[in-house]
């Protein structure tokens, strides 16, 4: 026995080691990232909130968030953008992707490639390309910004279609559509009562990423002259350096606000998912369910 345990030793010995030094890459990595954006994302802060006259803090340019009429309505403007693209990029992508894939699977590929054109345009281009559009907009509702959302679509369309293409993926879209209409549903019925469902983490990774595009958008909006976020953040720093930084680091923090949120939901459907479906199979085997610690 005793050769056995010492080769044992032997051999676990370099694997821990392997392992140790695994361990300190990751945290030196990690740690290296990390600097690499919460350094300026901490000199944004010191600098919005220096007070350059008696050398203490003021709160004074994140005030002027809220209190500066032109950065406020900014802001109002490209929030309602965001709400906008998200609920046209769900309206015009979600039925149109199920559609393809339980009608007409042949047209997949099109789909695909109409969906990531955006990708390989540059936006000038793009709005180049739609200015006339634009003018008819203008013409058939006024002379108001949120034209844009239309035109912010077409920019997110790549990003949530990819979204939205690996949650179709992860599940049987077929059998569900001919399970649901094999009890008499409606083709509407199938789209939004059971494969929409099934498509909330990719749903909410599309409108997250959509929000966080159109809360960053500076080209379509400057060359339209519309007052969006962005370009009040561009014209602000020309007066008022420290609330344009205050805006900046207000709009970074709150897209990685939303990427946490979903990485929180993510993470808690895929658990919900992986303890159904011990279940399912604890069920079909007769063997016990595995408990969680929360069960326990």
């Amino acid at each position: 026995m005793g050769p056995v345990s010492g080769t044992v030793t032997r051999g676990t010995s370099p694997q821990r080691a392997a392992r140790r030094r695994l361990t300190v890459f990751r945290v030196v990595v990690l740690g290296l990232v990390g600097l690499f954006f919460v350094v300026p994302l901490v000199s944004m802060l010191d600098f919005s909130t220096r007070s350059f006259r008696t050398g203490g803090r003021t709160g004074a340019a994140w005030a002027k968030l809220v209190t500066d009429p032109q950065l406020s309505g900014a802001i109002v403007t490209s929030l309602v953008l965001a709400v906008l693209t998200v609920v046209l990029m769900v309206v015009l992508l979600v039925p149109t992707m199920i559609w393809v894939r339980l009608r007409v699977p042949w047209a997949a590929r099109p789909l695909e490639f109409l969906c990531l054109l955006p990708l390989t345009v540059p936006p000038l281009v793009i709005v180049v390309g739609l200015k006339n559009v634009v003018l008819w907009l203008n013409y058939l509702f006024g002379d108001t910004p949120y034209v844009l959302a239309l035109l912010y679509v077409v920019l997110v369309l790549p990003y949530a279609y990819r979204a939205l293409d690996a949650g179709l993926s992860a599940i049987d879209v077929t059998t569900l559509a001919e399970a649901a209409r094999s009890l008499g549903a409606g083709w509407a019925t199938v789209i939004v009562r059971v494969v929409v469902p099934n498509l909330t983490t990719a749903l909410l990774s599309a409108a997250f990423i959509s929000i966080a595009l159109v809360l960053g958008e500076f080209t379509f909006a400057s060359l339209l002259n519309y007052d969006t976020l962005q370009v009040a953040i561009n014209l602000q720093a020309k007066s008022d350096a420290q609330e344009s930084i205050a805006a900046s680091l207000a709009s970074i923090l709150f897209a990685a606000v939303l990427l946490v949120v979903l990485s929180v939901v993510s993470g808690g459907r895929r658990r919900r998912s992986a303890s159904a479906s011990a279940r399912t199979t604890a069920v079909t085997t007769g063997t016990p369910a595995p408990t969680t610690p929360a069960q326990a």
